[in-house]
């Protein structure tokens, strides 16, 4: 399918942009950072809005790499005061909520190894099944298979109880 007006692009922009950006935070753990490429990323698409069939993979796509790109040049892990000053995306209902604190959930992020959480940030709150989120990545089904549930048992050590099984799915 082809994408022609200018108003689809708009409505796909007011219709995703809270969601993504809620990924891009969570990615990079910094709200101005996150907003910085959540607008490339958008700006990209709209360079190719004709001819991109599924816009939400093409953005996130870029967001992951994006971020990669961040850690990369950075050559650390998102420390754990940027997460902790990080501040809430508005948004609607957010499988973080049923965790207690959210600055408890991000510091235990920061935490996981980079690709365990790109597979938790898009499994669980970007709400990806295994197969987007193995598309997305760029690896193979059973890694994300690995990843989840070594990220989750590490989750379960870092935030003990205050973690439910309808946060992580397992």
């Amino acid at each position: 399918m082809q994408r022609e007006t200018s108003a689809d692009f708009d409505r796909f922009v007011l219709d995703r942009s809270t969601a993504l950006l809620r990924t891009a935070v969570l990615l990079v753990g910094d709200v101005g950072h996150a907003e910085d490429i959540l607008q490339t990323a958008l700006l990209r698409l709209a360079t190719r809005w004709k001819s991109i069939t599924a816009p939400e993979a093409f953005v996130r796509q870029v967001l992951v790499n994006l971020a990669r790109d961040r850690w990369r040049w950075a050559r650390r892990r998102v420390s754990e005061e940027e997460l902790t000053n990080a501040e809430r995306v508005p948004a609607g209902p957010d499988p973080a909520d049923m965790v207690a604190d959210r600055d408890t959930l991000r510091r235990a992020l920061a935490k996981l190894p980079r690709r365990q959480r790109e597979v938790v940030v898009l499994r669980f709150f970007a709400d990806l099944s295994v197969a987007e989120t193995a598309e997305t990545l760029r690896m193979s089904e059973g890694t994300v298979k690995a990843h989840t549930s070594r990220a989750v048992a590490r989750l379960r050590e870092l935030l003990g109880e205050q973690i439910t099984e309808k946060a992580h799915g397992v």
